[in-house]
């Protein structure tokens, strides 16, 4: 999970036309009591509410000065209100700050679907000639009607009516489906014996009560280990049992209210379904478009599937003669076997060489060598005493600032994630982020990472890296990683690429004695990489499906655990496992609605720009300046299509990305 997002229409006008990344006030102050938070955002939701009626009740001329300038001046301060408002929700310690944002994130929405719904500022930006102005105004004035019509302005006030108690109600279901999730943390009893095959620091991580038995929890850092390593067959089925049933059942029935009204919405909007009113905007352009692409992709993926899945069944055969199939929670852990024994990588022996603090330490470094800027500690307030804070510098200038939040805690929101804290707007504020994710380490910069998670959070600092470097934007619309749902994956799933490289993995890939992780083991790591990859890119489409058709159908005739086992069977490589709801945790169901495919979609665009980087060095300065003008930098202000073309010289291609599934380089 990489971006937080809400429905395309709240704030679709003002912020980011579909995709809300979470943001502050202009200077990101941090609340640290409810009295003061709830003083700020009545404040600020007054202040907004008298400039949306002043900018409605304006009678005079109708041009950039009196319609767009004052309305980017709303944007902002909607677009700070409502940003900090859902990193509060989704982050902060106190219940009764994570309550009130929640009230607040349902005020703004509000206010921001009635904008959305303003017939005079419509008209007014209709009337504005935009002729001789700048190309990003012009791009600024397209973008206004196009999304003003999508909100539904130009239907009837009975209509309107309607769209905006749908959009009511969808932000308080959406708040719900999300706390539902972050609130339920599930647990397994393990015995000492049961750990066996565990790494030791996670064995000394996990000691026994007074009754001698040991507590599992379904967060990341407890899971992930778990089902890796874990031989007991028995207890890793268990884990993946309660994994699979968090929020359920409470979200069945919240999940099937958002698809409900959100088909609703589309009708009222005269689509034929949500889908296919998600996909009008996105580079795929229609949901048939999204649905062909899965299944190209995982036709593609086929072959590499069936090989991979045969390999894995054979090494359970050795454990289990009778096995006939590869079950779903037994994939991770013969994985892991499988690279210990045929590709020689033992992911135990890998993990020593990622100590947290070094990670931390060493992307950072590595960010700065690519893109020539410096990163250093920023004294700032903070929500929680494990955050930490920083200041990004180009050419001695700050150019944005950001938070780490890395660790787990009670109610805190449970995947990675990038938050925007602040979108940047040229002489008026700098852009602020927060990466927020789940690792351990709080209280130890020694504590081990998996190299998955080393991953995990340099993808997530590729979001905020596109942030802060697109934050020099004229109009607050196109600040931010404000491009196509399903292009904004692509620069940071092309940035992972760098955690496989020796020589950068050696600035930072260092054990407790000390020792440089050796390059014949990233060799085995990089060989043993691409194991796996069909059965991956299997269930990836599975996902995608499943996302594409809870949105593409009546959702009268939807019974979601039916379809999502037809779709299982479809797609995936395992089967279904008896009483799991997948659905109900499935956090993307809600931010992405019918857009699982952008993560797939935005990879082939990312193999493509990374064979840029093969060519030129992975930390050629030349290319990463290149990379951070062409791709980061603009923001919104282009077409994702024209900004690939920028940087490759020529429109992208899908054979980087077919030639590496069959198995080429």
């Amino acid at each position: 999970m990489k971006q937080i997002l809400v429905d395309a229409t709240i704030l679709s006008v003002l912020i980011l036309s579909g995709c809300l990344a979470v943001k502050s006030k202009t200077h990101s102050e941090i609340t640290c009591s409810s009295s003061a938070y709830r003083k700020e955002s009545r404040r600020d939701i007054a202040e907004a509410c008298e400039l949306f009626r002043s900018i409605e009740k304006y009678a005079g001329e109708k041009n950039v000065k009196s319609v767009f300038v004052p309305l980017n001046e709303l944007g902002i301060l909607l677009d700070r209100t409502a940003c900090k408002a859902s990193l509060y929700h989704h982050v902060h310690p106190d219940a009764k700050i994570r309550k009130l944002a929640e009230e607040v994130e349902q005020e703004i929405a509000k206010l921001a679907t009635e904008i959305s719904l303003s017939r005079p500022i419509y008209e007014a930006c209709a009337a504005v000639n935009v002729s001789n102005e700048s190309t990003d105004t012009q791009r600024l004035a397209k973008r206004l009607i196009r999304d003003f019509k999508r909100a539904g302005v130009d239907k009837s006030d009975e209509v309107r009516t309607k769209i905006k108690q749908l959009q009511e109600e969808l932000v308080k279901l959406s708040q719900e489906f999300s706390r539902n999730i972050t609130e339920d943390i599930r647990k397994i009893r393990v015995t000492p014996a049961e750990l066996t095959g565990l790494p030791k620091d996670y064995i000394e991580n996990h000691k026994p009560g007074s009754d001698g038995v040991i507590t599992i929890t379904t967060d990341y850092p407890d899971y992930v280990p778990f089902m890796q390593y874990a031989e007991n067959d028995q207890k890793r089925l268990e884990l993946y049992k309660v994994f699979r049933q968090r929020s359920y059942p409470k979200n069945e029935q919240v999940l099937k209210d958002i698809i409900t009204k959100r088909y609703q919405l589309a009708r009222l909007l005269e689509y034929r379904n949500f889908a296919d009113y998600e996909t009008e905007t996105r580079m795929i352009k229609n949901a048939t478009n999204a649905r062909d692409f899965i299944d190209k992709i995982s036709a593609i993926a086929e072959p590499r599937a069936r090989q991979d899945y045969a390999i894995l069944l054979k090494r359970l055969q050795k454990i289990n003669p009778n096995a006939t199939k590869v079950n779903d929670w037994q994939k991770t852990y013969l994985t892991e076997l499988v690279k210990q024994e045929n590709l020689r990588i033992d992911s135990k022996e890998l993990r020593q060489y990622f100590q947290a603090g070094k990670v931390r330490n060493g992307i950072i470094d590595m960010v700065c060598t690519l893109f020539n800027v410096k990163i250093r500690p920023w004294n700032t307030p903070v929500w929680h005493k494990s955050v930490r804070a920083y200041e990004l510098l180009d050419n001695e200038k700050v150019i944005g600032r950001f938070f780490l939040d890395l660790y787990p805690r009670e109610n805190k929101y449970k995947h990675a994630a990038h938050f925007t804290l602040v979108s940047g707007v040229r002489d008026q504020q700098l852009p602020v982020s927060a990466l927020v994710c789940n690792f351990s380490g709080e209280n130890d910069d020694t504590a081990l990472m998996e190299h998955d998670q080393v991953e995990t959070f340099l993808h997530e600092f590729g979001h905020m890296m596109h942030h802060l470097f697109s934050g020099n934007q004229r109009w607050i619309l196109f600040s931010g990683i404000s491009t196509e749902l399903d292009f904004l994956e692509a620069p940071s799933q092309m940035l992972e690429e760098w955690t496989w490289n020796a020589e950068i993995l050696k600035k930072f890939a260092i054990n407790r004695k000390g020792e440089i992780i050796p390059p014949q083991l990233v060799e085995k790591m990089v060989a043993a990489k691409d194991f796996g990859v069909g059965l991956d890119k299997k269930q990836q489409m599975f996902y995608a499906a499943l996302s594409l058709d809870y949105y593409n159908c009546d959702p009268a005739t939807l019974d979601l655990t039916r379809t999502m086992q037809a779709l299982q069977k479809k797609y995936a490589p395992y089967e279904y496992v008896p009483d799991t709801y997948f659905f109900a945790s499935f956090g993307h169901l809600d931010g992405y609605s019918a857009m699982y495919y952008s993560y797939m979609w935005a990879e082939v665009i990312a193999k493509d720009m990374f064979s840029q980087f093969e060519k030129a060095g992975m930390l050629n300065p030349v290319m990463g300046k290149e990379y951070r003008d062409t791709i980061l930098a603009p923001g919104g202000s282009k077409d994702a299509e024209d900004l690939v073309k920028d940087f490759l010289g020529r429109p992208y291609s899908f054979e980087p990305f077919a030639k590496w599934m069959e198995g080429g380089k």
